[in-house]
């Protein structure tokens, strides 16, 4: 839920970027981290194991100008995509007010993507949210792996609610910034 300060003029909102381990959650972050003016983020918080996996959350806050005359901050967190880390996604999920999932391209990871977003549609559904309203985009990365899933193929599994869909190559940034462009301004439009 956006936390609107009136007295600052400011308004906070939380994205998260939900999907299976090894989609590039992370490194969605750590690009565009990397491209936004040192004066319009913070520092991006990682932790991590020895594997370089997320282990809890990325924090980046984003500044994006201001909308009816409020300063708009986007926090930008991960989840961490092992199955064992359940609990965590809840928590980092939890006053989320849009989530990128982002999938994996690769023909093997079709069902774990299945798998993940039906624990999303939970997920948001247990935070009393309805899953078909709530600002969902998906970004269906590594688009430049051999023998990626055709598009309408993964749109058949993961896209029933016909959500916007994006996609991506977040190694090179390649459908980074469409992806996080979308999403705020559905979250905005919600507010």
């Amino acid at each position: 839920m956006a936390l609107i300060n009136v007295a600052a003029r400011e308004i906070h909102c939380k994205i998260v970027y939900y999907g299976p381990g090894m989609s590039g959650k992370t490194s969605n972050l750590q690009y565009i981290h990397s491209q936004v003016p040192k004066e319009t983020k913070g520092e991006l918080l990682s932790i991590a194991t020895e594997t370089e996996r997320t282990l809890f959350f990325d924090f980046l806050p984003l500044d994006l100008g201001k909308v009816r005359g409020f300063q708009t901050r986007f926090h930008l967190y991960t989840v961490p995509g092992q199955v064992l880390y359940e609990r965590t996604r809840v928590a980092v999920l939890s006053g989320a007010d849009g989530v990128v999932f982002v999938a994996d391209s690769q023909k093997h990871k079709l069902e774990e993507n299945i798998r993940s977003l039906r624990e999303l549609a939970v997920n948001i559904t247990r935070q009393n949210k309805r899953f078909q309203d709530f600002p969902v985009v998906l970004q269906y990365n590594k688009r430049d792996v051999p023998g990626a899933l055709p598009v309408a193929t993964l749109d058949k599994y993961l896209n029933t609610l016909g959500w916007q869909r994006f996609e991506a190559t977040a190694t090179n940034g390649a459908g980074v910034f469409d992806t996080l462009k979308a999403i705020s301004k559905l979250v905005i439009s919600k507010l």
